[in-house]
């Protein structure tokens, strides 16, 4: 851990995760975000030592070239807003002269190739700068990358407090869950929640599945809606191990994928039309989900429980987000990138015990899979 590195007027390297909507400047990024909140305990620590901060991050995929839109200015200036301190972005990824308890922002690290190839020259550039590293980044640990593994080599490093807090949270509701332990899936891909629900299936007492995956759910169950041979296994594992299975009773169905398609109704969830389209769970079925999860001690949720971007087609996560949210003593532990904007959007990020910040990171933790960002450092076991 940072706190365990004596970095007191050191140089210290700080890979975050920035990869923030900068399209419409600094006022949309206002809206989102989370990620720079979430690093602020670990920058206000080495800025309170008198650390000269140089902080590295992506933002989106400029392939290796120098994309105007993708500089990280205005994510720096958002920044120097939050900690009321200031921030200088760079316009090159090393190089910087620095007084102490400066804080710099480099350059868009993925303007470098050396970067996601996890080039050494490259890994040795930016080490070359700084006396420590700390990694911050939870978001990309799971990429083996320059600034995520490579720079592990050239210098003594550590977890920053964002990661710490990541590893504390999600491993304590995979090894200790206070019980009921429930698990709420929902989004489209059924495949992304594989490797969770294998990791978790011994410990689990429900399993709540909601979104595009509840079709094939709902399929294996014997409703005429879409299928898969992974849903079949994991209801017959449920059973074995006396897990509860919840699935909507009733659904939202659509004419068409669209924000305001021709004809929208309620139906049974074994009896959708032909050529129906599942947009949300019924506020029949929300209701429920809702009232049976305020009875569990622990939550872990993936995925919303409809296509939560429509309006229309909102509600149903809504009423379980605020239902989980608001319920006295539940341990809730939200993964994936699209789940933790849903949260942020309705306003409970400080209601749920821990919101990840790894989209792709936060479900491979919960299934179980090692980290190379989190392994590459001391003592990560």
């Amino acid at each position: 851990s940072l706190s365990q590195l004596d970095v007191n007027g050191s140089r210290v390297l700080v890979r975050v995760d920035f990869n923030v909507p900068i399209e419409q400047g600094i006022e949309a990024i206002a809206g989102y975000d989370q990620r720079l909140r979430a690093t602020l305990p670990t920058i206000q620590y080495l800025i309170e030592r008198g650390c000269r901060t140089i902080l590295c991050s992506h933002l989106g995929r400029p392939r290796a070239k120098v994309d105007e839109a993708l500089r990280l200015g205005p994510v720096g200036d958002r920044l120097a807003v939050l900690l009321d301190h200031p921030v200088k972005s760079l316009p090159e990824i090393t190089g910087p002269s620095m007084a102490p308890g400066d804080v710099v922002l480099l350059e868009n690290l993925r303007f470098d190739a050396g970067e996601e190839a996890n080039d050494p020259g490259f890994a040795q550039s930016l080490a070359a700068l700084t006396d420590y590293f700390v990694m911050d980044a939870f978001a990309v640990a799971h990429r083996a990358h320059a600034s995520t593994v490579g720079v592990t080599e050239y210098l003594p490093s550590a977890m920053g407090f964002l990661v710490e807090r990541e590893v504390t949270s999600m491993g304590r509701a995979l090894e200790s869950p206070e019980k009921p332990l429930a698990a709420l899936m929902g989004g489209a891909k059924v495949s992304d929640k594989i490797l969770l629900l294998d990791n978790i299936m011994d410990k689990l007492d429900h399993l709540f599945i909601g979104g595009g995956m509840c079709v094939t759910f709902l399929k294996a169950q014997g409703h005429g809606v879409g299928a898969s041979q992974f849903a079949r296994e994991m209801l017959g594992e449920a059973e074995k191990r006396g897990i509860k299975v919840h699935l909507p009773s009733e659904v939202v169905v659509a004419s068409e994928f669209a924000a305001d398609p021709a004809e929208v109704q309620v139906s049974s969830a074994d009896g959708v039309p032909e050529g129906g389209i599942i947009m949300d769970i019924a506020p029949s079925a929300a209701q429920q989900f809702a009232s049976e999860l305020q009875q569990c001690r622990t939550v872990i949720w993936n995925g919303p429980m409809g296509v939560f971007e429509m309006p229309r087609f909102s509600e149903g996560t809504r009423v379980v987000a605020e239902a989980i949210a608001g319920a006295p003593g539940v341990t809730s532990v939200v993964g994936g990138g699209s789940t933790a904007e849903t949260v942020e959007a309705l306003g409970l990020m400080d209601s749920m015990t821990h919101v990840s910040t790894g989209g792709g990171a936060s479900l491979e933790f919960l299934g179980g899979i090692e980290l190379p960002g989190i392994a590459a450092l001391p003592d990560a076991d």
